[in-house]
C-alpha cells in the first residue's frame, strides 16, 4: 500500500488554503507499510506543535538562510534556500519527534533545498543554539530516548548491522569506488574527483597499517571487514589477517574479492561478533566501527582490543568523532540517523575514548590525527554518484522515499564535517607499559 504525499494535492490532509503563495511542489509516493512514520503525520498536541513552531521560526529568522514558506513571508538573513511546502506538517513532525521529524518531513517532500548540504551546514554550524537554553536543560523531558531493543548486545548487534550493511552489495557498488571502501578517504588536494577515490582510499588504509606497524609476518586482527580492501592491503605487505564482520552480504563479497586478489591463503573472514574473537595479534585495526558499538559497550570494545593485542603490539582505529560537550548532552537521545540508517549507533568523542580506555583498560592514545574536511569531500563524491545513478538504484528495488532518505543521510553527514560538528580521526593506541 502506498500513498502520495504531495503538499499541493487538494485531497491531501496537508493541503493549503486557497490563495496561498505558489511554490513548486515535490510529489513523493510513500509506501505506508514500508515507511509508516513518513506516510502519516504523527500525533502531537497543539501545545507541542505551537512550541515547535515558535522555536523553528525564531531559529530560522536569525540564520544565514533564505527560508521560503508556502503562504507566508520568508525568514532568514539570506543564504542557501530552503523551501517549505507544508509548514504545518513540518511543525507537527518536529513537535512530535524533534530532529527525527525534521528528517521525516524531508523524506515526505514537505520541504526541500536546491543546495541541501548548504542548508544543513548552516543548521549544523548553529546546532548548539537552535534550541533555547531553557529547553535544552529540559532535554530529558522532551527528547525521544533510544529504543531498548536497539542496544548493541551480542543478540541485537547482528540485526543492527544487517539493517544497513545487508541492504545490497549492488547498491553500495553504485556510489563507492572500485575499492568498495565505505569510510573517509585521504586526498592530496581539493576538489577531488571520483576517479581519485581509489588512490585516496589506499592512502588512508596505508596510513592505518603504518600506525599499527603492519609488516611482513605480522598477525593482524581487523574488526569490521567491510568489503575486504584493508585486509587485501595488509596481506599484500606479507601479513596474515583475521577479519570479522556481522554482515552476511559483506562477508560473501569480501571473500570473493580477497580470493580474486590472490590472498585467500593469507586472510580469514569470520562472521563473528568482536566480543567472540580469540587469540592475540601483533596489530589490531578497526575502521569506523566504534560508531556502531554504543556507549554502554565501549568498555567491552576497548577491553577486547587490549585482550587481543600481543605484547608490544599496536592498535590503529579510524573513528568519526563529535565534540565532547555535544556527546554528553545528546548521548541518550534517539536521532534520525539511528532510526533510519544506523540503529544503535553513537559517535564518540576523543575524550570519551580516553576516559573509557583509562577507566577500563591499560591502553593509552599515542597518536591522534584529524582530517574531517577529507570526509566532507568523500561524502560529496558519494552523494553526487548516488544521485547521478538514481535510475539504477530504483532498478535495484529501492523506492523514491529510500532514495530521498539516502540523499539526506549523505548530505546530513557531509554538512556535519563541513561545519566542524563532526570530525574523523586516526588513533594509535598502545599499552601504557609499551615503550
Amino acid at each position: 500500500m502506498s500513498v502520495s504525499v504531495s503538499p499541493s494535492s487538494p485531497s491531501s490532509p496537508l493541503s493549503h488554503p486557497a490563495g496561498a503563495a505558489a511554490l513548486p511542489t515535490v510529489a513523493v509516493p510513500v509506501d505506508a507499510e514500508r515507511w509508516p512514520d513518513v506516510a502519516r503525520l504523527p500525533k502531537a498536541s497543539a501545545a507541542r506543535t505551537a512550541v515547535a513552531r515558535g522555536i523553528v521560526r525564531h531559529a530560522l529568522a536569525g540564520l544565514p538562510l533564505t527560508v521560503k514558506f508556502r503562504g507566508g513571508r520568508p525568514l532568514g538573513t539570506g543564504g542557501p534556500v530552503m523551501r517549505v511546502y507544508d509548514p504545518a506538517a513540518l511543525y507537527r513532525r518536529i513537535g512530535a519527534g524533534g530532529l527525527i521529524g525534521f528528517g521525516e518531513s524531508y523524506m515526505a517532500g514537505e520541504w526541500t533545498a536546491e543546495d541541501l548540504v548548504g542548508v544543513l551546514t548552516v543548521l549544523a554550524d548553529n546546532a548548539a543554539t537552535l534550541v533555547p537554553p531553557a529547553l535544552q536543560r529540559l532535554r530529558g523531558v522532551w527528547a525521544l530516548k533510544q529504543p531498548h531493543t536497539r542496544r548493541n548486545t551480542v543478540e541485537n548487534t547482528r540485526d543492527n548491522i544487517s539493517h544497513h550493511y545487508d541492504l545490497s552489495n549492488d547498491l553500495f557498488s553504485l556510489f563507492l569506488d572500485d575499492t568498495l571502501t565505505y569510510s573517509s578517504a585521504v586526498f592530496r588536494g581539493f576538489p577531488a574527483t571520483h576517479e581519485l577515490l581509489p588512490a585516496a582510499q589506499h592512502r588512508k588504509i596505508d596510513r592505518l597499517l603504518d600506525l599499527a606497524e603492519v609488516k611482513e609476518g605480522s598477525e593482524v586482527l581487523e574488526i569490521g571487514t567491510g568489503w575486504g580492501e584493508l585486509a587485501i592491503r595488509a596481506a599484500a605487505r606479507g601479513a596474515r589477517v583475521t577479519t570479522v564482520t556481522l554482515s552476511v552480504e559483506q562477508r560473501e563479497l569480501a571473500m570473493r574479492r580477497i580470493a580474486d586478489a590472490g590472498y585467500a591463503d593469507r586472510v580469514t573472514v569470520l562472521l563473528r561478533d568482536y566480543r567472540k574473537v580469540e587469540g592475540t595479534y601483533d596489530a589490531v585495526v578497526s575502521v569506523e566501527m566504534i560508531e556502531a558499538v554504543g556507549e554502554e559497550f565501549w568498555p567491552a570494545y576497548f577491553a577486547t582490543l587490549e585482550q587481543r593485542l600481543a605484547p608490544g603490539g599496536k592498535i590503529a582505529l579510524q573513528a568519526i568523532t563529535m565534540p565532547d560537550d555535544r556527546l554528553r548532552a545528546s548521548s541518550t537521545t534517539y536521532t534520525w540517523i539511528q532510526k533510519y540508517v544506523f540503529p544503535g549507533g553513537l559517535i564518540p568523542s576523543v575524550e570519551a575514548v580516553e576516559r573509557t580506555t583509562a577507566a577500563h583498560t591499560g591502553l593509552k592514545v599515542t597518536r591522534n590525527d584529524g582530517f574531517g574536511v577529507h570526509y566532507a569531500e568523500t561524502l560529496r563524491l558519494w552523494r553526487a554518484r548516488f544521485e547521478a545513478r538514481a535510475d539504477e538504484v530504483e532498478d535495484l528495488g529501492f523506492d523514491a522515499t529510500f532514495r530521498r532518505m539516502w540523499s539526506f543521510y549523505l548530505a546530513y553527514s557531509e554538512a556535519g564535517f563541513r561545519s566542524g560538528y563532526l570530525d574523523v580521526r586516526q588513533l594509535q593506541l598502545t599499552r601504557k607499559d609499551t615503550r
